[in-house]
């Protein structure tokens, strides 16, 4: 099987089991509606609905090609960065260092995977980009909390840039037999893939079973139950589609198991964050999912961690 034809294969499957799940949610919001609504079956269904936008996206990319894919990440990296400079406070001091963070380093950064310079790609950021920032915040002369918003803003450029950007630099990763661009979309689709069913499973599994919270000061949603159940779950996913990887079951298995761990961990940590400024979304620019960050924040922690693993174990 050829990888158009395994693309043509797992979006049908897609499609069928988003027919399958909005058809349920459906009926399980009209049973609600009788009762008077229930809020987790509306953000059950309105996770169904930007699935719906998802795959349309990544279809659009596969006909497109890899630059289409770059752009888009760029794109979403963007908003997120507005997000969360939004939320946390600046001083006019900070105005050039943001003005070089959204129109100079979040492009170049971009511009890098799009021209396959890997070797500049993975340094550029935490290497010039965090050099720089300081220094044209000091020449702004403005020294009340310095460090605060020095860190404030590197933190956000690392989590929404550069930590995002690793999703579409699964696009450069020279896997043998497996390093065209169709192939390596795969790979992001199987991240993404894993990452948003661990997040609607383990909300799923935690409404159900959810007994014991994890950090009920920082996530009150997240439970034992939760995490444990839709995590086994979506590792089941990545296991199943081992066939559109380079890897074996086993191998996506525990490729899959990683992602969810290191996607857990981003969105208790940006939970954190949102917690920690009043704010319980990053933004409103998804219905029923607050902002692009709060999509992204499981794929900011687990897009970089799965890349590496995948280009030393599989990179000759």
């Amino acid at each position: 099987m050829n990888m158009q034809q395994k693309f043509f294969w797992l979006f049908g499957i897609i499609l069928s089991l988003l027919v399958i799940a909005s058809l349920i949610g459906w009926l399980l919001h009209r049973r609600a509606q009788r009762g008077g609504g229930n809020e987790t079956i509306d953000n059950l269904n309105a996770r169904i609905r930007a699935w719906w936008v998802m795959v349309v996206i990544i279809a659009v990319n596969f006909v497109l090609g890899r630059n289409a894919t770059v752009v888009l990440f760029a794109i979403a990296s963007l908003f997120a960065l507005r997000e969360f400079i939004t939320l946390t406070p600046t001083r006019p001091g900070d105005h050039l260092p943001l003005v070089v963070c959204f129109y100079v380093l979040l492009p170049v950064q971009y511009w890098l995977i799009a021209d396959d310079w890997y070797n500049l790609f993975a340094i550029f950021l935490p290497v010039y980009g965090f050099l720089l920032l300081p220094a044209l915040t000091a020449a702004g002369g403005d020294t009340e909390h310095f460090l605060e918003r020095v860190t404030k803003i590197q933190w956000g450029l690392m989590i929404t840039v550069y930590c995002i950007s690793y999703a579409p630099a699964l696009l450069l990763v020279q896997v043998p037999g497996f390093s065209e661009h169709g192939q390596n979309l795969m790979l992001m689709i199987f991240l993404l893939s894993v990452v948003q069913m661990s997040d609607v499973l383990q909300y799923v599994f935690g409404k159900l079973f959810g007994k014991h919270k994890i950090a009920p000061n920082v996530s009150p949603s997240k439970t034992v139950e939760g995490f444990v159940g839709g995590g086994l779950s979506a590792v089941g996913v990545g296991t199943a589609l081992w066939w559109i990887t380079p890897f074996t079951p086993l191998q996506a298995s525990g490729m899959a198991a990683v992602i969810v761990i290191a996607g857990f961990l981003g969105g208790l940590a940006l939970s954190a964050v949102k917690r920690s400024i009043g704010a319980k979304d990053w933004g409103s620019m998804i219905e029923g999912h607050g902002g692009m960050l709060d999509r992204l924040d499981s794929v900011s922690f687990a897009a970089p961690v799965f890349f590496h693993l995948t280009r030393y174990f599989f990179e000759p």
